[in-house]
């Protein structure tokens, strides 16, 4: 899978969907402007140990971005899915394929009106109350990710945990 950051702001969030990346084997694609230096030291706190496994590529602008989406689907046929809270569907109505991409917006405005307009079928919202705004970008990031591999049976994930049976002495 592949999510998408289309200028984030705020550096935590970025660390922690980095973190979310790295342990569902999907590829985070984050579009400039960013809010932050992309070292920046909460990036490194959030997602821990893990940001240099991290698989990121990096755009100047939302059209280089789909530059690139349309050179691989000359390879494959990814979908572009667009998270907010201003679409009709729920991103569970949908069916996510494993090369698609799922596009977040910066935090205080969303994904900009003129993109989600072009792409209106595309785009999937999170069920909340009405009065909410939106949820956390980071949180919102994992719902709809999880579903997307939940979908496809959580490829190359481990289903499996084990507990560590322990002895207490008395």
């Amino acid at each position: 899978m592949n999510i998408v950051l289309h200028e984030p702001e705020i550096p935590f969030n970025t660390g922690a969907i980095g973190r979310t990346c790295v342990a569902t084997k999907s590829t985070l694609h984050l579009i400039k402007p960013y809010g932050f230096i992309l070292n920046d030291k909460n990036i490194k706190k959030a997602g821990m140990d893990y940001w240099p496994l991290l698989k990121l590529r990096e755009y100047i602008s939302y059209e280089e971005f789909m530059a690139g989406v349309e050179e691989e689907r000359k390879i494959a046929l990814p979908k572009v899915w667009y998270a907010t809270t201003k679409a009709h569907k729920t991103h569970t109505e949908v069916s996510f394929s494993p090369n698609d991409y799922i596009v977040f917006g910066k935090e205080s405005a969303g994904i900009p009106e003129e993109i989600l307009v072009d792409n209106e079928e595309q785009c999937i919202r999170i069920p909340m109350l009405e009065e909410a705004r939106s949820l956390n970008l980071s949180n919102s990031v994992a719902i709809i990710l999880y579903e997307a591999l939940r979908q496809q049976d959580f490829p190359f994930l481990s289903k499996e945990g084990a507990l560590h049976h322990l002895q207490w002495k008395e």
